[in-house]
């Protein structure tokens, strides 16, 4: 028996050692990197189907409201993650390099520039938003009109905060500080889910619940993340005289790689939220299905996402050392460990969909559509998503920032947006149609990153 177990051990250290280490990371330093921001990943997750459950309780307009919003939220959101993003590229290829001093000058910058766009797009919204909405959610019964318009308003007041928290955690990871990003998560989301509970749940305020949740939970996350990287941070040492200057060259560089990045949001997340606009059009019901079946994929995802912020770090580093093999080593074998998760999810959790699903306490009717969309995704996603989303976050991570924006662009807007109203609309599929648009165009976008791959043009070194 302890001959059996030995050489099963011998065996994964074997693979282990063959696919996942390399030149600048050795297996156990990819562990260290991955498992923090899995726990992560798979915390926010959870808090997500916590809170979407806890809004269920105050009926399908609010559900429905916080799914159209959130769609929103998302697009504004994926800008700060881009500026972020930019700052990870950066200072992972600094800390590559062996310039620590470089790669905290390019921290205080992120956090300043991502600070102020997060207050820009706040005061423009605030005074936008009642226009805005009418545009995009006029179909929308009045009800669920009204929960959108809190939940707007009261996401608005806290983005400046929240875009310079993801440029926080974005810096920290570049420099591999996975475990101080874990527990700032940590932090904010058990702090939403607590005042979830009181004001949701316990007080039965509803959206503006929500809203009060978010204000303090982001406001404390902020200040703690802050005051961590200002005192405690052993790879950067921020300083607050650096943030309050602009150094326009070093935000150039940013920019470089935010830019690309932020356009490819702006036109993904315009592409989906335009989808929504769609789904308004098939009903309130579909509306809750819709949210609760993204609720249930990103359970799928939470194991996959964590790879694709991984590799951002691990090959933004094998190329600030100039080490292109390993790069491509890491890439095809993370793209091997993402499928093979899905598989992984999908045996886990479709026996285990009538238990889920009923914590969303959804009509009877709907049930049905929920598990078509959960079925739909559990044979996509282990072919297509790594490819789709995986991959271009290494391409990104290498500095190829310009073809993967443009790519992403491209294929949501003459995949899946029109493929979504043609099939949702006019051939009257409906949600399915529309998720149906979505799994194609995974694999449309997933085919030219490989081929991308395939070459060597994708390799930017930055520093």
């Amino acid at each position: 028996m302890r001959k059996t177990s030995s050489a099963i051990r011998s065996k994964v250290v074997d693979l282990l050692n063959r696919h996942f280490s390399g030149n600048t990371f050795h297996y156990r330093q990819l562990i260290d990197i991955y498992v923090p921001i899995l726990a992560d990943t798979a915390f926010i997750v959870l808090m997500s189907i916590l809170n979407t459950a806890m809004i269920s309780s105050s009926g399908v307009a609010a559900v429905s409201a916080v799914s159209m919003v959130d769609s929103f939220n998302m697009f504004i959101v994926s800008l700060f993650v881009a500026l972020a993003t930019g700052g990870t590229v950066l200072v992972a290829q600094y800390k590559g390099s062996g310039n620590p001093r470089m790669a905290s000058s390019t921290a205080s910058q992120v956090v300043s520039v991502a600070t102020l766009f997060g207050a820009v797009i706040s005061a423009l919204l605030l005074v936008f938003h009642g226009p805005l909405l009418q545009w995009l959610f006029g179909q929308a019964e009045a009800d669920v009109l009204e929960n959108a318009r809190i939940f707007l308003v009261g996401n608005c007041v806290t983005f400046p905060l929240f875009a310079m928290y993801q440029a926080i955690i974005g810096v920290l990871r570049g420099v591999a500080e996975t475990k101080a990003s874990l527990i700032l998560s940590i932090i904010l989301n058990v702090a939403y889910f607590i005042c979830n509970v009181f004001f949701v749940l316990l007080l039965d305020m509803g959206v503006i619940g929500l809203v009060i949740s978010l204000l303090v939970s982001r406001t404390l996350g902020t200040a703690i993340a802050f005051g961590y990287l200002l005192k405690y941070s052993p790879s950067l040492q921020l300083r607050i005289r650096d943030s309050l200057k602009l150094n326009f060259a070093m935000v150039g560089k940013i920019l470089h790689i935010g830019i690309p990045f932020a356009s490819e949001s702006l036109f993904f997340n315009g592409g989906k939220l335009l989808i929504q606009t769609f789904i308004v059009q098939f009903g309130t019901l579909a509306l809750t299905a819709n949210a609760i079946g993204n609720s249930l994929a990103m359970l799928f995802q939470t194991g996959p996402n964590a790879l694709s912020i991984a590799i951002v770090t691990v090959v933004g580093q094998c190329v600030g050392r100039n080490d292109i093999p390993d790069a491509r080593k890491f890439i095809k074998s993370f793209l091997w460990l993402s499928s093979a998760l899905f598989v992984l999810m999908a045996a886990i959790i479709l026996p285990l969909f009538p238990y889920l699903v009923a914590l969303y306490s959804p009509p009877d009717e709907i049930v049905p559509e929920i598990f078509a969309l959960v079925a739909l995704i559990s044979v996509a996603q282990p072919l297509l998503w790594p490819i789709s989303f995986v991959l271009p976050s290494a391409l990104r991570a290498a500095g190829d920032a310009r073809f993967t924006s443009l790519t992403a662009m491209l294929t949501m807007w003459l995949c899946r947006v029109v493929l979504g109203y043609i099939l949702g609309v006019e051939f009257e599929y409906g949600l399915i149609g529309t998720w149906l648009a979505m799994v194609i165009e995974w694999g449309i976008r997933g085919f030219l990153f490989l081929w991308r791959f395939k070459g060597e043009k994708w390799v930017h070194r930055l520093v």
